[in-house]
């Protein structure tokens, strides 16, 4: 076929030729974009590598962070731990045959509390001393035994022995109740009340025994040795009643010219014991003023 059969070929190619359209960015566009993506290049470097500097120097790891590893039974701290804020933990122990300090600057403080944030127990120790709250507390020892309890109703003392080393002794402002009260071998045992009385009662009898020494009992008044139903027996190789006052002795009953050095003890009326020189018979007066 002829160009002249088909004048509008050549019409259709002469017309596409001026319209032809660049695709892309030219000119400062594409400055602009290859700048945004090397900055974007170079801040991913950088916070890669704050990344990789941090890793390094927390230490962190597949196990955990720095001193603090994650185990199957829980959290494994090693060397000193500083904790800003509250703890809470099931359970805090050491390592097997290692101690466990817990050190502050200024006091530790243990708590319990029940669902509705209500204390229950408490225990506190700083500076100013040891603090314990709670309804009950009891110190026992390996063996499960009851060394120490105490509660609002009473304390009691489960050891063998409870000895006191203070130099006052123990002061007790109510009464105390025991079956034994001894003091350290080669010690003395003192029972005293400054300024009141001293009342030692059992429904059984009171036994006061000092097997290798005396027994002493001292007042400022009156010492009375009282038996309701039975009697006061006094038992030893010698008896000595000092400092009792004496009587005049009716003069027909001593000799004339000579001094008596025996003397008889008299009883008046009323109890009170006195001494009267010794004749051949009695010369215990009472009409005496020793009696009255």
């Amino acid at each position: 076929m002829t160009q002249e059969a088909c004048p509008h070929r050549s019409h259709v190619q002469s017309s596409e030729n001026p319209h032809v359209y660049k695709v892309g960015i030219h000119g400062w566009r594409k400055r602009c974009l290859y700048f945004f993506v090397l900055l974007l290049m170079f801040l991913i470097l950088i916070n890669l590598a704050l990344t990789i500097w941090i890793l390094k120097v927390m230490k962190f790891t597949i196990d955990g962070m720095g001193n603090l590893r994650i185990t199957e039974k829980g959290l494994k701290l090693e060397g000193d731990s500083e904790f800003l804020q509250t703890l809470y933990a099931k359970e805090i122990q050491s390592k097997p045959g290692r101690p466990l300090f817990l050190q502050s600057s200024r006091n530790i403080s243990v708590n319990v509390v029940n669902g509705n944030k209500q204390l229950l127990t408490q225990l506190v120790t700083g500076s100013s001393g040891f603090r314990a709250q709670g309804r009950m507390f009891e110190v026992k020892s390996t063996s499960g035994n009851l060394l120490f309890s105490a509660d609002e109703q009473e304390v009691v003392v489960g050891a063998e022995r409870l000895r006191v080393t203070g130099a006052e002794g123990a002061v007790f402002s109510k009464s105390v109740e025991t079956p034994h009260v001894r003091a350290e071998p080669f010690k003395e045992l003192r029972l005293e009340s400054p300024t009141r009385s001293l009342l030692m009662e059992a429904p059984k009898g009171v036994e006061i025994q000092a097997e290798a020494g005396d027994i002493r009992a001292i007042c400022r008044n009156e010492l009375r040795l009282e038996s309701k139903d039975g009697e006061i027996a006094l038992d030893a190789q010698w008896i000595r009643l000092l400092r009792l006052p004496e009587g005049k002795a009716s003069t027909g009953s001593l000799s004339s010219g000579t001094r008596q050095t025996v003397y008889e003890v008299c009883v008046c009326p009323n109890g009170r014991l006195f001494l009267s020189q010794a004749g051949t018979g009695s010369t215990c007066q009472i009409n005496n003023n020793v009696c009255l």
